[in-house]
This record gives C-alpha cells, structure tokens and sequence, in this order.
C-alpha cells in the first residue's frame, strides 16, 4: 500500500478583497488568470485565511473575468471577510511519499491590486 501526503499544491497570499455578494450561492470568485497561473481549477476545494480578521474557511473556486483582479466572498463567507482584507488562498493535493521531496507548490503574491508581484 503507498503512503500519501497532503501536501500544498497552489496558494494566493495577500489577495485583496474587490467584494463581498451574501445573496450569491456561495464560492470565492478568483479572476481566471490568477487561478490558472497556480493550478487552480473551477470548483476546486480551497482553504482561505483572512489576514484581516484571522477567519479561515473552506469553499470552492469559481472563475472571474481573467486581468480583473476579482477576488469576490460569495454566500456565506461574504460575512467572514470585507472589501480591502487580504487572503491567503490555499489548496491541497495528496501526494505519494516517494514524490514528496520533488513536490513544489505553485505561489504566487499579489500587490494592492491584485497583480502578481512574485511567483
């Protein structure tokens, strides 16, 4: 039986908020070209922290229009965050023991307007 890890597969830091929908059905809105640039795909489970306030929370990726620096809190979590606060989108993939220590996690940093300033 091989032994598996989870380990971080894609992360966001310092993503600004742009908004915060309460009526939309739930997710975080991440403009398409930030969420493709670190592996991650529409619907996919993420954990969030805001630096802000300290909330962290799990829900899922839905793309935005891609070069708009969205990163919108819909349904539920619109009320663990606000416009301006800044997260750390993380995601998490099993990986087989052997490949652990080539694994590398795509990161990047964003800037105060949502443009990738490293990574």
């Amino acid at each position: 039986m091989a032994m598996m890890t989870s380990l971080l597969k894609s992360k966001i830091h310092r993503a600004v908020v742009t908004g915060a929908s309460v009526d939309y059905e739930g997710s975080l809105t991440i403009a398409a070209d930030l969420a493709e640039r670190v592996g991650l795909l529409p619907y996919e489970r993420i954990l969030v922290g805001n630096l802000a306030n300290g909330e962290r929370f799990e829900t899922y990726v839905i793309y935005g229009k891609s070069g708009s620096g969205t990163i919108e809190l819909n349904g539920a979590t619109a009320h663990l965050g606000k416009p301006g606060d800044r997260l750390t989108i993380m995601s998490f993939a099993w990986v087989d023991a052997a490949a652990t220590a080539r694994h590398v996690p795509a990161i990047i940093v964003l800037d105060e307007r949502n443009q990738i300033a490293r990574g």
